[in-house]
């Protein structure tokens, strides 16, 4: 983009859908549209081209290649919804006219009787990407501009007391005041948080209700507690034994997470059982009974009864926090059950790396003024609002896992979003604003403005963000993670090298990543994930692999106990190594960087059966714990209860709830308001004031802000994590170690003694 292009802001004016998802500029006296998703550039043609483009309509513009598919549906019915106003203008006009006088009566619209306790008589369907609408009336009152949608002939009643309402299609979705604030009513009476509708079950629930007409019951108390639920524990029971199918190939994982309950005076433990075809939630056990002393006893052994229960020769790994007593009930374990490994979580390991590194001086003075910038914004309404606008409805916040995490994606998003931050406070809206006029508006654009500070911003980001990546690859549930943490972290070492250049300067983080990796630098599985990715293996310089080597033999003894298989696998490695056979294939170097490492084997590992079905075993394991966000007060209840039958209950509910929150995982990826009270322990040393300096402004009310819009595109391109690794391994102090090489450079200074 040429570098006499100013940003413009949208206005709150502008209603069309599509302003949420493109830029305005301005080039001289021409004003330039750029979509947010793939950054094309229009010189005219107004929004209704960004519209066609972003909803591939051919024509008038090249669609968009990156724009996310519900977008693209709701731009097309936007188009749709256009043109069929004008077309049906008049017809509308006839059809209302026909209402008034009960008389020919269009098959377009539908008498439905109207319950007199009803307090709301209107009715508002209209495309979510369309700010007109449709109202129902009776009494011959005036429609607004809206899409009449057909219903089927057999659904015309009439009835005495009947009032006139449009009913929608189920081929597009439609807003409903109506349906709004019954569903509203619903969730402030039970008391259920707003992100309960974020549910992937919410929408064909709503879809369901909808189908069955007017008239529905719904499900009784007993219902729920009775036959629904029997009916949810075998669905999710099928989908579970699917699961347990893949154990033979894949083997598995026991997950082990501690939690505390609200009241924190019980402590918990849930396990969970991992493999590539999806997570399952297995049992909770309650040992808040046990002290110190014995904890790690009473870990123990719940830990070996969860894995009989699994199947012993399913299980490769037990993955626990790194805190002392599971390291010793973990370590007991690896001891009684030869064949199978501790693993403390890696996701910990490198979240503790980035709160070691958060409160590094020079780090923290970086974060400590971007959280007064971003507390600044969310303190004020009509600040916020205004930051929305000029972002495109992109927060400044970018919710992590953890509070380490959130603390440095929200430092990027801030470096990201920097251009469109300082175009709002150089913009007349800004100046003649209120908020401009104050010390903290002064102190805000001071921060704005300092290029010293988003120099220290970008540095501190290219710092973190590999790790980052780390911790997304450890938590995600598309790929197993086993394969990649090895190659994340050194490629996380090698980019804080690249940045400081200094040994002096790197070795700081270095030691912060060695400290806190100690118990899983030499761990066998991490090696030989990182050994049998053909990817990162068939990349290494020199004899780096040597280095290695020996622990991918400890991982071969440990989970083969067979001396015979363990020979022939050693013999099967040299075509590994070399590159010979069906490894040697065109097709299968190609594959490399295309396939998961688990499908290469799969495609290609066939001359090596034995070392195959190993390599798949270890590549299909995960790395790390849940990191999503799980309602526990299910399992709170489930542990309260007394009555045997009751208790019975709620463990099948707990069963059924966990095993589906854990199955819609993947796809779950809703916007959130980094202001929302569910998510206030992660973020709110960005979002809350220290001290209340705005008590006495309006703007401060909560009405007055408006919602996000729900694009959370982020102003620079995405790489996929696994991806990002690329290949290429050539810097032996990096496998080695800053101390290591330190040490033998002292030896090397060791001048010999005559």
């Amino acid at each position: 983009m040429g570098s006499n292009m100013e940003p413009v802001a949208v206005t709150s004016q502008k209603h069309d859908p599509a302003w949420k998802h493109c830029q305005m500029f301005k080039s001289g006296d021409r004003v330039q549209l750029k979509c947010v998703y793939c950054g094309k550039i229009f010189k005219g043609g107004g929004i209704h081209r960004i519209k066609e483009h972003i909803a591939g309509q051919k024509g008038n513009a090249a669609a968009c290649l990156r724009v996310q598919p519900d977008v693209r549906q709701q731009m097309l019915e936007s188009l749709n919804g256009v043109a069929v106003k004008k077309r049906k203008k008049q017809k509308l006009a006839e059809d209302i006219t026909g209402f008034d006088n009960h008389c020919g009566l269009s098959s377009d619209i539908v008498l439905l009787p109207v319950p007199e306790s009803v307090e709301h008589d209107e009715d508002v369907y209209a495309n979510r990407d369309d700010d007109s609408s449709s109202k129902a009336f009776a009494g011959g009152g005036r429609q607004k501009k809206g899409r009449v949608r057909k219903a089927p002939n057999n659904m015309v009643n009439s009835s005495s007391n009947a009032a006139l309402a449009v009913v929608p299609s189920t081929n597009s979705k439609k807003v409903s005041n109506t349906v709004n604030m019954a569903v509203g009513r619903f969730l402030s009476d039970v008391g259920l948080a707003a992100d309960s509708v974020n549910s992937p079950y919410f929408q064909p629930m709503i879809d369901a209700i909808a189908s069955q007409g007017v008239g529905v019951v719904g499900p009784t108390y007993h219902d729920l507690r009775s036959s629904i639920l029997k009916n949810l524990f075998h669905e999710v029971r099928y989908d579970v034994d699917q699961y347990t199918v893949s154990w033979e190939q894949t083997g598995c994982s026991i997950l082990v997470d501690e939690w505390t309950s609200r009241k924190g005076n019980k402590t918990f433990v849930n396990f969970f059982v991992y493999c590539p075809q999806g997570t399952i939630f297995f049992r909770s056990a309650d040992i808040s009974h046990s002290n110190s002393i014995d904890s790690a006893d009473v870990i123990y052994e719940l830990i070996k009864e969860t894995m009989e229960q699994v199947g012993l020769r399913f299980v490769v790994q037990v993955v626990t926090s790194g805190e002392d007593r599971y390291v010793v009930a973990g370590k007991r374990i690896a001891d009684t059950y030869p064949t199978v490994f501790w693993t403390p979580c890696a996701g910990r390991c490198v979240d503790s790396m980035l709160e070691d590194i958060g409160v590094l001086p020079a780090v923290k003075a970086v974060l400590d003024r971007a959280k007064s910038i971003s507390r600044y914004i969310y303190s004020s309404a009509d600040v916020l609002n205004m930051t929305r606008r000029y972002t495109s409805g992109v927060d400044l916040v970018d919710l992590g896992f953890t509070r380490s995490s959130t603390d440095f994606t929200t430092l990027k998003r801030i470096s990201n979003i920097r251009h469109n931050l300082q175009s709002m406070v150089t913009s007349e809206e800004w100046v003649e604003s209120p908020c401009s006029k104050t010390p903290q508006g002064f102190q805000f654009l001071d921060s704005l403005s300092d290029e010293s500070f988003w120099s220290e911003c970008d540095s501190v980001t290219r710092l973190t963000d590999p790790l980052l990546r780390v911790l997304r690859i450890v938590g995600s549930e598309k790929n197993p993670a086993m394969g990649f943490v090895y190659a994340g972290l050194y490629r996380a070492k090698e980019a804080i090298k690249k940045e400081l250049v200094s040994k002096a300067e790197y070795s700081v983080y270095w030691n912060i990543i060695d400290a806190r990796w100690e118990q899983l630098r030499r761990h066998p599985l991490h090696a030989a994930g990182f050994y049998l990715n053909p990817k990162f293996f068939y990349s290494l310089e020199g004899d780096a692999h040597l280095q290695i080597r020996s622990l991918v033999y400890d991982c071969i003894e440990k989970l083969i106990p067979d001396p015979n298989v363990q020979d022939k696998i050693i013999k099967e490695t040299a075509s590994y190594h070399g590159g010979v056979g069906d490894f040697g294939r065109k097709m299968a170097i190609r594959a490399r960087d295309t396939l998961l490492p688990t499908e290469w084997w799969l495609q290609y590992g066939g001359g090596c059966p034995n070392l195959a079905r190993l390599a798949i075993r270890i590549l299909s394991q995960t790395c790390g714990l849940i990191q999503h966000k799980l309602d526990k007060t299910h399992v709170e209840r489930m542990h309260e209860r007394k009555n045997c039958l009751e208790h019975q209950r709620l463990s099948d509910l707990v069963f059924v709830h966990y095993n589906m929150s854990m199955k819609q995982m993947v796809s779950r990826n809703k916007p959130v308001d980094p202001i929302s009270y569910e998510y206030i322990d992660i973020v709110q040393d960005w979002v809350m004031e220290k001290e209340s300096r705005m008590e006495n402004s309006s703007s401060t009310e909560w009405m007055a802000v408006d919602p996000p819009f729900g694009n959370h595109m982020i102003l620079v391109p995405q790489t996929d994590d696994f991806e990002a690794l690329g290949a290429g391994f050539d810097d032996y102090e990096i496998f080695d170690g800053v101390k290591d090489s330190e040490e033998e450079n002292v030896e090397d200074k060791v001048e010999p003694t005559s």
